[in-house]
């Protein structure tokens, strides 16, 4: 029986990657990735040779490519699998080939690290004792302020992710359906221009009205009233029709 190692990669500075991963990817004879020009990179940071067989493995053709990691591990080999940063399965591909590994009866190991979901909640300021990920909400203002009204009255944390090009749009919706609470932006976490912002959401989706460049997170506190202006009137959040 085969082991499939599953590898949290750094989020933006390369050190932050665990000894015990980078052990791993020095000994295993498959690594699969999402993609093999980044994955590159912390190979040849680190001075690991290329494993004997690198493949990709990416949403565009995961159901093309994990059969080929299950047969790797069926013949006896032990596989790594690696997305572009941080933890795979989040936000990112690794779901589809871990359920279809342990329905083939391999071992499934995770090797912990780094988190934007993680890094950017902790950073911000705001309440981490219960937290709803979101992830990255639909593109469409209408389908997403629809998503946004079903947690206008949860009290856990919001986090959630974006694209740097759609950050006001979303900064503006989660202000109108939620109402003005207290979020925090951060964008490019671990990198040498990180940037971490807490404020209201009215000021926020005027400060960021404009694209940005980077990797966001974003965190919204729930619906708590030190977190939350005029939360008495909240009642009248806007329900799209």
């Amino acid at each position: 029986m085969s082991t499939l190692f599953i590898i949290a990669t750094p989020i933006g500075n390369l050190q932050d990657i665990s000894v015990r991963a980078i052990a791993i990817l020095r000994r295993v004879p498959v690594l699969a990735c999402e993609d093999t020009r980044v994955t590159r990179k912390i190979l040849s940071h680190y001075e690991i040779a290329r494993p004997s067989r690198l493949l990709s493995i990416h949403e565009y053709n995961e159901h093309k490519n994990v059969p080929l990691v299950v047969r790797f591990l069926s013949d006896g080999y032990d596989v790594a699998y690696v997305s572009d940063s941080g933890m795979p399965g989040i936000s990112d591909p690794g779901y589809l080939l871990v359920c279809t590994a342990r329905a083939a009866g391999h071992i499934v190991v995770v090797v912990p690290g780094a988190s934007a979901l993680l890094t950017a909640l902790v950073t911000s300021g705001l309440p981490m004792t219960g937290f709803t990920f979101l992830g990255f909400l639909p593109r469409q203002s209408g389908r997403r302020r629809r998503l946004l009204a079903r947690m206008a009255s949860v009290p856990e944390t919001l986090v959630l992710y974006e694209s740097p090009r759609r950050l006001g749009n979303l900064l503006t919706d989660a202000l109108a359906v939620l109402g003005d609470r207290r979020a925090a932006v951060t964008i490019d976490l671990t990198k040498i221009f990180e940037s971490v912002e807490q404020d209201w959401l009215s000021v926020l989706s005027e400060r960021y009205r404009d694209a940005v460049r980077g990797e966001v997170t974003v965190i919204i506190a729930g619906r708590l009233p030190k977190f939350c202006r005029a939360i008495c009137t909240e009642e009248k959040t806007f329900l799209p029709k």
